[in-house]
């Protein structure tokens, strides 16, 4: 009598169990590198209700930004590491480098409202001596609002 080859039968199911492991690791690297990603120098921006910059502008490229911490230190947002302090002929060098490659880059200037007068003025000439026309300020119109929505409650 001949014996009768079983087939087995094809099981048409995925096993997710090796995805699932595959998506807590993704999740923890995400986890880990998300806070790593918010970069830049803590300052305390005015308060101010101007008008918003001009989105239009920023949309082909990324404005160049001087920051000025409470101690009058000067970082810039090209050119190395955006957290360390740089003097202020590298802030020249830098932002001439930039502004000759692309003379219509955004310049920005974001101080802390503690900053001496002083050390913003010294920023702006270099950004001018380094070539740029215009140079706008960073504020905070949020805290501007809110006050002006508790004067209206009264």
């Amino acid at each position: 009598m001949p014996v009768k080859a079983r087939r087995r039968r094809l099981m048409g199911e995925i096993n997710v169990v090796p995805y699932i492991d595959v998506m807590l690791v993704l999740l923890i690297i995400f986890m880990v590198t998300a806070p790593l990603l918010t970069q830049g120098v803590q300052v305390e921006l005015p308060d101010a209700d101007a008008q918003p910059f001009d989105p239009e502008l920023l949309r082909d490229r990324e404005p160049l930004v001087l920051s000025v911490d409470r101690d009058g230190r000067y970082f810039l947002n090209v050119g190395g590491n955006e957290n360390s302090p740089i003097g202020e002929a590298e802030v020249a060098r830098r932002a001439g480098a930039v502004l000759a490659r692309e003379s219509a880059t955004p310049v920005l200037v974001k101080a802390d409202e503690r900053v001496p007068y002083g050390s913003v003025v010294r920023g702006m000439v270099l950004l001018q001596q380094a070539g740029a026309t215009k140079i706008g300020f960073l504020t905070d119109p949020k805290a501007v609002r809110a006050l002006e929505e508790l004067e209206r409650r009264r």
